[in-house]
């Protein structure tokens, strides 16, 4: 028996807008019923690609499409779903206002007569439904379902279309971790019923844990094809950024003489619910991680310290000194900044400027008397945090809404700074960030540890924090279950102890640990 053919080929195909190499003969090979996942830094290429795919962009003369062997032309969206190519973008496109029915027939719906056929496009929809094992009706209002719901009705117009080939991007981005599992159970039924899977992401564990192969480009080029049997952290990143793993951390831990006095000191802080009584403490020049199974209660004390949560007991000491912090403006008078894992929700104002969004915790300390803002400091405060963090924009007046993952983070980590914080509260600091961001960002944790400031980093990836962190604080049902320092920094020290006796090592623990 032969061997499959391949469902696409997509050979020397390149991309140019102006004077920008979006792609250079770029090459993609993917084959029936397989999960073959596409990693870049943001900018490598990888949207350009798929767009080229989806139709949505046209490739430059010279490169050739085929599907089973076929050379194909895509010239439009609704070409590519002809053909059997479905894109499922990070941002889903779907009308929150009409039903799942109406969403999944939408453009492409049944007429009888020249009258709608809606029961005829009820039963389809259903029968599309049960195939995924959806809990939800076709008459159910999308704009009710859940994140991981509406990504389902997503799945479903794909397989209405009787896609062939799906693509992925950045499918977890926003769901939990038991939603992952389902999605992922899903991905592996599609794959086993023959469909091809084109998967997008940064998180090295989904990728290990879903895909056949892996594709890397840089630099809008490709840069080769790795079998599951090939692949690890250190060869992928090498791909990706042309650094070795070993460049992504510091080399040696700080010591304690190193350290300067104790900065934040938390003392049997609790909510009086399901935090606490906790106490830990931070002192000056020194990276303090915070880890633990996921519904451990890291971000909920974090949030205790900020004074986004109203604490019932315990202290909270800043340079020795007793603070009461109610809200979190009184925390940020005392020297004390919280940069959210949520960025959409609570962090940045994605229709404002980078300039605005820099210097937006510093716009009343900096106005002239009367409130009226001094724009010239302002510019070259928004300049200096392009600079320094090297943030890639365009102009300091470009929206944030337009930049990448990892330099929304940079904004986010520029207006924290800008406050001249004495202790820093990192929580999922890379969270939805390239390689190449990453780098950037552990740079700078350790530059300003370095330069004196205190961290407290909440992160669900174990090799991150034991790979930036000083000393681990490890949570477990919303107290500190104990703290690990020097060479007893490993992952499996950590593990034990956010377990209980009775646990799996792995139970419960947020898939990105691996990753």
């Amino acid at each position: 028996m032969t061997d499959p053919a391949p469902i696409l080929e997509m050979r020397g195909i390149s991309k140019t807008f102006g004077a920008v190499r979006a792609l250079r003969g770029v090459d993609l090979t993917v084959w029936p019923g397989e999960i073959h996942a596409l990693m870049g830094e943001n900018g490598a290429g990888k949207s350009t690609l798929m767009k080229i795919l989806s139709g949505a962009y046209r490739a430059d003369p010279g490169g050739h499409l085929t599907m089973d062997g076929q050379e194909v032309t895509v010239t439009s969206p609704l070409d590519a779903l002809k053909l059997g190519i479905a894109v499922i973008y990070q941002e889903l496109s779907l009308a929150p206002n009409l039903t799942v029915m109406q969403n999944i027939c939408l453009g492409r719906e049944t007429t009888l007569g020249g009258i709608l056929d809606k029961a005829a496009m009820r039963r389809d929809c259903a029968d599309v439904l049960k195939r995924l094992g959806a809990r939800f009706r076709p008459e159910t209002k999308v704009g009710r379902l859940s994140l991981a719901q509406q990504q389902m009705v997503e799945v479903a117009r794909a397989l209405s279309v009787n896609a062939r080939i799906l693509v992925m991007d950045e499918p977890t981005a926003s769901l939990s971790s038991r939603e992952t599992d389902r999605l992922f159970s899903l991905i592996r039924r599609l794959r086993d019923e023959g469909m091809a899977i084109i998967y997008i992401s940064h998180r090295m564990a989904e990728v290990f844990e879903l895909a056949k192969r892996v594709s890397v480009l840089r630099d809008a080029r490709y840069m080769g094809t790795l079998a599951r049997a090939e692949l690890s952290e250190a060869r992928l990143i090498q791909m990706m950024v042309g650094r070795d793993l070993s460049d992504f951390y510091k080399k040696d831990r700080r010591v304690d003489k190193r350290c300067g006095p104790i900065v934040l000191a938390v003392e049997e802080l609790t909510d009086g619910r399901r935090i606490g009584p906790a106490s830990l403490d931070v002192r000056a020049g020194e990276v303090v991680g915070l880890a633990g199974l996921v519904g451990a209660g890291r971000t909920e004390l974090a949030r205790l310290i900020y004074g986004a949560e109203r604490a019932r007991g315990g202290r909270i000491l800043i340079e020795g000194r007793p603070i009461k912090v109610r809200d979190p403006a009184e925390a940020i008078a005392t020297g004390i900044v919280y940069l959210s894992e949520d960025r959409k929700a609570l962090g940045l104002f994605f229709d404002m400027s980078v300039e605005d969004n820099v210097n937006m915790a510093v716009a009343a300390r900096d106005a002239y008397p009367g409130g009226i803002r001094r724009l010239a400091l302002a510019a070259r405060q928004g300049l200096e945090a392009v600079r320094s963090l090297k943030i890639r924009v365009k102009s300091t007046r470009t929206t944030v809404r337009a930049l990448s993952g990892g330099n929304q983070q940079k904004v986010l980590l520029a207006r924290l700074l800008a406050t001249a914080p004495k202790l820093l509260i990192l929580d999922e600091p890379t969270r939805g960030v390239d390689i190449g961001a990453k780098s950037d960002i552990y740079k700078l944790i350790d530059k300003l540890a370095e330069g004196g400031a205190a961290i407290l980093i909440i992160s669900s990836e174990l090799p991150e924090v034991i790979g930036i962190a000083d000393r681990v604080f490890v949570m477990r049902d919303g107290r500190i279950a104990g703290v690990v320092t020097g060479e007893d920094i490993t992952q499996e020290t950590i593990m034990a102890i956010a377990t209980t006796n009775n646990n799996k090592t792995g139970d419960n623990f947020d898939a990105r640990t691996q990753s």
